[in-house]
Order: C-alpha cells, then sequence, then structure tokens
C-alpha cells in the first residue's frame, strides 16, 4: 500500500511538472515574438537610415529618340478590286460552222488579228453574184449616160433607172462584201485570248459568244471612299497600291477617276486609278489595299503612338534633360495632330533635338532619374 502510494505521488509530481513547463512555453511564446517584432523594426528604421545616409537614389533605364521635323504624308486607306482595262465578249456576226481556229485561249492577240474563220463558200458565191451584176448595172448606166447626155437618145426615165440601178447593185455588192469579211472573227482589242467557247465544227449564230479577251496591262483599281473624304480626293491624286498575295510590292499609281454621287447604300463614292502591268502579275478581281495621298505636311514634328501617355489633364510625353550631371525626366504637355499607322504629328511641345522617352515612359514620373540605354 505504502509502495503504491508514493508511486502515486511520484506521478502525480511528474504530471504538475509536466503541466507547469506547458503553461510556461503558452506564456512565452507571446514575449518572445514580441521582442522579435521590437528588433526587427528597430533594425529595418536602421536599414532605411543607413540607405538614406549612403544617398540611394533608384535610376531607371529607358530609351529615347532625338526629335527632329521631317515630312508626313497623310494616306487615306482603302480597300479596292482589279479589273482589266478592257474585257471584251467577241460574238459571232454571222451564222455558219467554225472551220478554223487561227489563235487559241492564251495566246497574245493582236486589234485587227483573225482568231476564227467561218465556212464562207455561200457566201463568197453571192459575192461573186453581186460583182458580176454591178458591173453589168456599171456599164448600163455609163452607156445609157453618154447616149442621154450627148446625142440625147432616150428618156430622162430610163437615164434615172440605168443610174438608180447601178447604184442598187454596188450597194448590194458592198454588203455582201462586208458580210463576207465577217466570217474572220477578228479581235476588237489588243490582249490575252482567256478563254474560247467553240470547236472546230460548232455550229454558230449571229450573236453567240465565241472567246473572251483580257487587256490586263494597265489595269484599273476601283475602290469606294467614305464620303467624309469628299473633299480630300481629286483626279490626278497620287496613290500606292499593296496586294497581301505580292509581299514587299509597291505599285504607284494616279487616281484617274472620282465619282460625282455618293451611294446611299454604304455612303461611299467610287474612284478609279491606272496601274501599269507589265509582268502580268496583278489579276482581275485581286483585292487591292489602296494608300491615297490626303495631304502632305513639311518640317513637322512626327512621333511613335505609344510615346504619348494619357493623363486626366490631356496628353502628354516624357523627355530626357541633363541636370547637373544627372539625366532627369521633365513631362511636357503636348497638342496632337493627324495620326498614321504607328505615327502621330506633334502640333505643340516639342522641339526639335528633345530627347523623347519611347521606352520605359509608363514607368516614369516627372524628376526620376533615368538612365539611357539605347538610343532610336
Amino acid at each position: 500500500m505504502t509502495i503504491e502510494a508514493k508511486g502515486t505521488n511520484m506521478m502525480s509530481v511528474s504530471a504538475g511538472h509536466r503541466g507547469s513547463a506547458i503553461s510556461f512555453r503558452k506564456n512565452l511564446l507571446p514575449l518572445l515574438s514580441l521582442s522579435l517584432l521590437g528588433l526587427w523594426g528597430c533594425g529595418g528604421a536602421e536599414a532605411e537610415g543607413a540607405e538614406e545616409e549612403a544617398g540611394f537614389v533608384r535610376v531607371i533605364n529607358v530609351e529615347t529618340t532625338t526629335v527632329e521635323p521631317v515630312t508626313f504624308t497623310e494616306t487615306i486607306r482603302l480597300t479596292g478590286t482589279v479589273q482589266a482595262n478592257q474585257d471584251v465578249t467577241i460574238s459571232a456576226e454571222e451564222s455558219g460552222v467554225i472551220r478554223e481556229i487561227v489563235i487559241d485561249k492564251g495566246s497574245w492577240v493582236r486589234e485587227g488579228q483573225a482568231i476564227f474563220r467561218l465556212d464562207s463558200d455561200l457566201l463568197q458565191a453571192q459575192v461573186d453574184q453581186a460583182r458580176a451584176m454591178s458591173e453589168m448595172a456599171r456599164e448600163t448606166w455609163e452607156r445609157r449616160k453618154r447616149l442621154y447626155e450627148e446625142d440625147r437618145v432616150g428618156s430622162e426615165l430610163m437615164y434615172l433607172e440605168a443610174k438608180y440601178a447601178a447604184e442598187g447593185a454596188a450597194a448590194s455588192l458592198k454588203l455582201l462584201e462586208a458580210r463576207l469579211e465577217r466570217t474572220v472573227i477578228r479581235a476588237p482589242i489588243s490582249g490575252v485570248l482567256d478563254s474560247r467557247e467553240i470547236e472546230i465544227g460548232s455550229m454558230v449564230g449571229a450573236g453567240t459568244p465565241v472567246a473572251r479577251i483580257v487587256d490586263n496591262n494597265p489595269v484599273k483599281i476601283t475602290a469606294g471612299v467614305p464620303e467624309r473624304y469628299a473633299a480630300d480626293v481629286r483626279a490626278g491624286a497620287k496613290a500606292v497600291v499593296t496586294f497581301d498575295v505580292l509581299q514587299d510590292q509597291e505599285f504607284p499609281g494616279t487616281i484617274s477617276y472620282v465619282g460625282a454621287a455618293v451611294n446611299p447604300g454604304n455612303r461611299t463614292f467610287p474612284l478609279e486609278l491606272v496601274l501599269r502591268n507589265p509582268g502580268g502579275f496583278i489579276k482581275p478581281e485581286m483585292v487591292a489595299n489602296v494608300a491615297v495621298t490626303r495631304k502632305t505636311h513639311e518640317n513637322v514634328i512626327v512621333i511613335p503612338q505609344e510615346a504619348v501617355v494619357r493623363t486626366e489633364e490631356g496628353f502628354i510625353v516624357f523627355v530626357v534633360v541633363e541636370t547637373g550631371g544627372a539625366f532627369l525626366i521633365e513631362s511636357r504637355g503636348v497638342e496632337l495632330g493627324a495620326a498614321q499607322e504607328n505615327r502621330i504629328m506633334v502640333d505643340s511641345g516639342l522641339q526639335p533635338g528633345d530627347e523623347l522617352v519611347v521606352v520605359g515612359q509608363q514607368s516614369v514620373a516627372a524628376q526620376d532619374r533615368v538612365n539611357v540605354v539605347a538610343g532610336r
């Protein structure tokens, strides 16, 4: 019994000691935390003081460009369509059977060159007959004329009958000769025989389409201009045309026609410009990007649009100035003018020779110290 009592007391004492230790640790942890925070605060203040005593200044890296007056051209960007200078569908003027194909499709033809020939045997016979009748009528008229005018033989009626018969026979011959000539189908313009609709042995009638000729040099570009540019676009203005399928090639042209009325459906007016196409690379119905010169400004300040920062008061830019051997940021309010692609004209606020910040302008403010790492 005594031994058990001692064991129990020992266990009780041990348990009591453990509880006291746990309680002590719980009370000690907040005190240690407060002490550490105090020490850290003192250390941070000392570190800040050390930085201030050491003269630490933030320096921001920027890129700049030197502002210079340049020539700035405003352009109107349009989307146009290519059309052939001449695109003609040829039709037969006489009925008959195709006997010969002189020029095949894809070939270049000259104006007036024979392309097809129809069967002309029947018309040739009619021409021969009409020529003989015309000769007979002419000879009769000449004899009657001499007899009536010189010898006063015959009546005036017979004289007039012979005269008009000769003229009618000559007209009939001329008509048949013209029809015979039309049995040869000729090119009305110079160009490429782009398509052929008939084969040898085909029977065609007057008005039947037989071929198509396309003249691709020069070509015409047609586009619609928004009505707000009505005062800026005139015939004779210069333009530059590019094509997405013909990369890195620019084609200069001149506006040849400006429409007089606005289309009420899309509020645009048409324009046309002529473009040389010696290699034939520009095809009809291709999509063209047209840049029409609107206005040219001489000796103006032009900067990248990304260099401009918008604020509540308006637009500003940052320039770098040297003061006491250090490069500092200076804020300038600017008035902006016309914009073109990624460039914008500055009407006031910058002077030639200013070092304009073009990279890093979103990270600086007035009087910041900077390091110019590159210049454009």
